[in-house]
């Protein structure tokens, strides 16, 4: 992300820190993603495949990318044994699953959570991490390479343009990106760090859904104008 971008001015509603209004009025997704991006300095647009994954959950079953189709994903990758950034990240998932309980949007959202510390980070440990900072099963999941594969993780996060670096003491320099990929596939934008407002993801996962139905619907409201009272 280009740290010299611009701050650009929020509004405040309800308590709750949004982008203004126009851009929840944006009924294509071509003009919401250009005033989004112009507007959130924590959003970077990103437009391709999404780099592919076969991982295991803490039950050993695999998952890939193919499998979430259908499904919009926020990626991220963490380490349970993290001093700092990554017990944050997840309690921001788990606050972002909260708010989105109540609404359409908790069955059209999956949230992945890759460990880039498989050797340590095993099954039972993953299994008890979930459960320690509020983080929901119903559309969470902790996936690993194995203990087999400990560098395949790591690997997989510079696809995404995310760089760990393990240090001699065994913990990991890294950076903090939520990665968001659409329901075919494709990798639409990262959230870089922990600044952005929830509601903003939120706007933007709506707008996504919003997109897919353009065409069936043009008249009807969008997701974001269903759901944005709850916020």
């Amino acid at each position: 992300m280009n740290s010299s971008m611009p701050r650009r001015r929020l509004v405040t509603l309800a308590g709750v820190v949004l982008l203004g209004p126009e851009l929840a009025q944006a009924r294509s997704f071509a003009t919401f993603e250009h005033k989004f991006e112009q507007q959130e300095q924590f959003f970077q647009p990103m437009d391709g495949p999404a780099p592919p994954f076969k991982l295991d959950d803490p039950s050993g079953h695999a998952i890939g990318l193919t499998d979430l189709r259908g499904k919009i994903v926020v990626l991220n990758f963490i380490y349970t044994s993290c001093p700092d950034v990554c017990p944050l990240e997840s309690e921001r998932i788990a606050q972002i699953q909260q708010m989105i309980k109540p609404t359409a949007l908790q069955n059209r959202v999956r949230f992945i959570s890759v460990t880039a510390d498989p050797v340590r980070d095993t099954f039972d440990v993953m299994k008890a991490y979930g459960a320690l900072h509020g983080l929901d099963p119903v559309n969470w999941t902790f996936l690993t390479s194995g203990a087999d594969h400990p560098d395949a993780a790591i690997t997989l996060s510079q696809r995404y343009h995310n760089r760990f670096q393990k240090e001699a003491d065994g913990s990991f320099t890294h950076g903090v990106v939520f990665h968001v990929i659409d329901a075919e596939g494709r990798w639409r934008g990262n959230f870089h760090g922990l600044d952005w407002q929830p509601a903003n993801l939120l706007m933007f996962l709506s707008a996504l859904v919003d997109q897919e139905h353009e065409t069936d619907s043009p008249s009807a409201p969008s997701l974001w104008q269903q759901i944005k009272h709850l916020f």
